[in-house]
């Protein structure tokens, strides 16, 4: 049960090469794979997992080879993290840039044939965000990692009332004598 059928570095290894290709595969896939997972890309990441799972355990079951395993994932995963904080570049070339996929009230139809995206599942995201259609869109972002992030054409309630509330604000102000408000 604890007895290692590989060497210590070996198990480490498989993990680091793995994780490796993971990295790179899941970026070449395209931030769609992260952003709309329908059940077909759920299928290829359990299978994914599946066909992975022995290149990172080799012939060693054991509760032992397990748990290195899992704590150079973490490990390995920590590192990676800090590493791309402290170097933004190597980051961004990692991650990816945001795409504009609705700019202006205008769909981007290049940028969502580019990323895989159809008009339905743009749709799903903003209906998700709470808008009734893609018309009450002024711009869509798809991020880096795979979120979507959706600001409407028209100011939301609070924003309405932040502005009413400086407007009145402004017109305390004035009728005090004040130019600019104490600090």
């Amino acid at each position: 049960m604890f007895h290692l059928d590989l060497p210590v570095l070996e198990k480490i290894l498989r993990v680091v090469i793995v994780y490796g290709f993971l990295v790179v595969g899941l970026r070449l896939a395209g931030k769609r794979e992260l952003a709309q997972l329908n059940p077909f890309d759920l299928v290829v990441f359990l299978t994914l997992s599946n066909a992975l799972q022995n290149a990172i355990i080799g012939n060693d079951n054991s509760v032992t080879g397990g748990l290195i395993s899992a704590a150079t994932l973490l490990l390995l995963n920590a590192l990676v993290v800090r590493f791309l904080y402290r170097h933004r570049k190597i980051d961004r070339l990692v991650e990816g840039r945001p795409e504009v996929l609705i700019k202006d009230g205008k769909i981007q139809r290049h940028q969502l044939r580019d990323e895989l995206i159809t008009i339905a599942e743009l749709e799903a995201a903003a209906h998700r965000q709470g808008f009734q259609s893609l018309a009450d869109v002024e711009s869509a972002v798809l991020e880096p990692g795979g979120s979507l992030t959706f600001v409407s054409k028209e100011p939301t309630p609070a924003d309405t009332r932040h502005k009413e509330l400086l407007e009145r604000l402004d017109g305390i102000v004035t009728a005090l004598g004040r130019r600019d408000p104490p600090a």
